[in-house]
């Protein structure tokens, strides 16, 4: 009698052990294949991407900077991603830069590039790779720009095109002085360019 009471125990408890096991692995599979379904493939590359970065990345996205240049001129700075450099806190490296900049005189220069560096306590700008910029209907492309905050002047380079309403000029070097509002042009290949230009 005892025997058969204590092979029913342990039957009872195999099943209650069985039980168990099977619902502990029934959510768990269930919560696998939710995660699998509610997540695109795409967004969970995007997120192994991330958890593998280290962690003293610090990566914010669409973040905006704003104020006022030495030159009393107001400026925003937006990028849709960045992160601060580990050598140097007050550097902001920036992907898919957008900048402008609204003069006195209710003017506005919009410039963009791939890449950016903002210093966050000199506050000069560099636009690297793709750079574009729009002031007054003019045009320009070029692939590096560097922006001095206490120098108040804009200095592009690197394969410089300018299209506006006059036609289109090809350059080495353009430098646009924020405070007098000129725009000087320079190429260095054969002298072929070397103008000063009023934008007033």
């Amino acid at each position: 009698m005892i025997n058969r009471i204590k092979k029913l125990r342990l039957i009872q408890f195999s099943f209650l052990v069985t039980g168990i096991l099977i619902i502990f692995f029934t959510y768990s599979a269930n919560e696998f294949f939710s995660r699998e379904e509610i997540l695109p493939q795409e967004t969970q590359e995007k997120i192994k991407k991330l958890n593998n970065q280290q962690v003293n990345d610090d990566i914010f996205f669409n973040i905006e900077y704003s104020g006022l240049d030495l030159a009393g001129n107001r400026y925003v700075l937006k990028s849709k991603e960045a992160f601060n450099s580990k050598d140097n806190q007050d550097i902001v490296n920036m992907k898919s830069v957008e900048a402008f900049f609204y003069f006195k005189d209710n003017t506005v220069l919009n410039v963009r590039s791939d890449k950016g560096i903002y210093n966050n306590k000199t506050l000069d700008m560099k636009f690297n790779e793709n750079v574009k910029a729009i002031y007054e209907g003019s045009k320009l492309f070029a692939q590096k720009a560097e922006y001095s905050n206490f120098n108040s002047f804009l200095i592009i380079s690197e394969k410089v095109e300018i299209n506006d309403a006059q036609g289109t000029i090809f350059a080495d070097k353009l430098l646009f002085d924020i405070k007098k509002q000129t725009l000087n042009i320079a190429s260095f290949e054969n002298n072929k360019i070397n103008a000063n230009i009023e934008l007033k």
